[in-house]
């Protein structure tokens, strides 16, 4: 696809004690819309529409122009299978599984039934997920993620990964140029070949989603449609044409904010990135050439991934499915570049769990304002209950975004709860608080006067922490062990 082509589409508290009851229908099942959910990965909220003034992000952008833009969406946890069990179960973590990778596929026996997908089966839409949904890309795990077991079993009508050049489906996930599969810390975290689109996965994604879409435009009845593509998740790869987008640099941080905190430093070891992947010796805490490689990179593979997305929306036009299908674009959780000197998702720092959430309907009204209210992954599950007039299943965590969708500058309805090792984390309009067990080791952000987390406020609010750590408690409990 040429990159000269023109985008495709010109608090109360008192909210936390509401329970997120069955919606009772209000649409009929003639008039039920579809859902094209499309789920991006490790994507921050570096977009054009969200003031990253270096992004090259015209297709989500233009989206955005016609859908709500939610600025504050955080998730449940930084890492991607605790991430999109919250999403696919509609449920906050509880136990010490339900915050990993495994979440999906070693819980799902207790909850399948009542997930997302199965909710949808069960009025009658056909279910589809191409790509990286749960977990596992296609949803199987076994050695090479493409065997079984299977993660979500019974829900899905159809899941599965593009037929490529990829050896297998963990290759399509972390993979190169041409379907070369990573050497577990032997291979670069940064590739720009010198070829088309297709050279990388995502494009294969995007092209099984649009034949798919041409197909379901034929359809009788209502559809769930999940697309998962992969980057801008490590390897930070991509055609060479979109690094070329980015030549002249991304802005360099703040030194307080690249500065590396006392505590907790075992999120400084930034695992993922220096364990996978091999450096040829450079590291990015001595070396700011390699930093700003390492973002330039990342940007390219941002630019790339909303290419392949502006191919998927451009098709659900063409084929005349827009006035009745809703469009959900979705990141699982961010990426820190630097800040913190933390190259990674691992940790409860703002840029990891803050991430893109778009919403589009019909009907929708004041399309292209942004909602600043403090949403969360699980709230996805009762809003598209709510809009498609499904019978909710009863315990989820979450609440229907209808008010922000209806009025843009409508309340928080919570805080944004969320977890990573021992480690809790609350996140009002104002303030973050992250505690380590029983709260004895504490941060305190204060985004209205230090938006880089610079500084840790707690001795100078300890009744802000308190009232914060109260309504952890209440509301987030450490996970139990059980």
């Amino acid at each position: 696809m040429s990159l000269s082509r023109l985008p495709l589409l010109l608090r109360p508290l008192s909210g936390l004690l509401l329970l997120c009851v069955a919606i009772a229908p209000s649409v009929s099942a003639e008039e039920r819309p579809n859902v094209l959910f499309i789920s991006i990965d490790d994507l921050r909220n570096d977009l054009g529409a969200l003031g990253a003034g270096h992004a090259v992000t015209p297709h989500l952008d233009a989206f955005a122009a016609t859908a709500r833009l939610f600025s504050h969406h955080y998730v449940q946890a930084p890492t991607c299978g605790a991430s999109r069990y919250a999403l696919i179960s509609g449920m906050r973590p509880s136990r010490p599984v339900h915050a990993g990778n495994n979440a999906i596929r070693d819980t799902s026996g207790d909850w399948a039934d009542r997930s997302l997908p199965a909710m949808f089966r069960d009025a009658g839409y056909r279910t589809l997920a191409l790509g990286k949904i749960g977990h596992y890309p296609g949803g199987l795990s076994g050695r090479n993620w493409d065997a079984p077991p299977e993660e979500l079993p019974g829900v899905w009508d159809k899941h599965w990964i593009p037929d490529g050049p990829w050896p297998h489906a963990e290759a399509i996930m972390h993979g190169y140029a041409d379907g070369v599969a990573r050497v577990r810390g032997q291979s670069p975290p940064i590739e720009a070949f010198d070829g088309p689109d297709e050279t990388y996965s995502d494009a294969w994604v995007a092209r099984d989603a649009i034949a798919t879409l041409g197909e379901l435009a034929d359809s009788a009845e209502p559809w769930l449609f999940a697309v998962g593509f992969f980057k801008p998740h490590l390897p930070f790869a991509a055609p060479k044409s979109y690094f070329d987008l980015h030549a002249d640099g991304v802005p360099d941080l703040e030194p307080e904010v690249a500065a590396r905190r006392d505590w907790p430093s075992g999120w400084h070891r930034s695992g993922e990135f220096r364990g996978n992947y091999g450096h040829d010796g450079r590291d990015p805490d001595d070396d700011p050439d390699y930093v700003r490689e390492l973002r330039v990179a990342y940007a390219a593979a941002v630019s790339y991934v909303d290419t392949q997305v502006g191919r998927v929306l451009q098709a659900l036009n063409e084929h005349g499915l827009e006035d009745n299908t809703i469009v959900v674009v979705w990141s699982d959780h961010g990426f820190l570049l630097g800040e913190h000197a933390i190259w990674g998702k691992h940790c409860l720092y703002e840029h990891s769990l803050r991430a893109p959430l778009i919403i589009r309907h019909p009907g929708l009204e004041r399309p292209g304002e942004i909602s600043e209210a403090t949403v969360e992954t699980i709230d996805i599950f009762p809003t598209l209950a709510d809009l498609c007039g499904l019978q909710a299943p009863d315990g989820l965590d979450g609440l229907s975004l209808r008010p922000q969708l209806e009025d843009p500058a409508a309340a928080s309805s919570k805080p944004a709860f969320g977890y990573w090792g021992n480690r809790r984390t609350i996140r009002d309009d104002r303030w973050r608080l992250i505690v380590a067990g029983d709260g004895d080791q504490a941060e305190l952000f204060d985004y209205q006067t230090d938006p880089g987390e610079t500084r840790n406020h707690t001795a100078d609010h300890p009744e802000r922490v308190r009232e914060l750590l109260r309504t952890l408690d209440e509301h987030a409990p450490a996970l139990r062990r059980r």
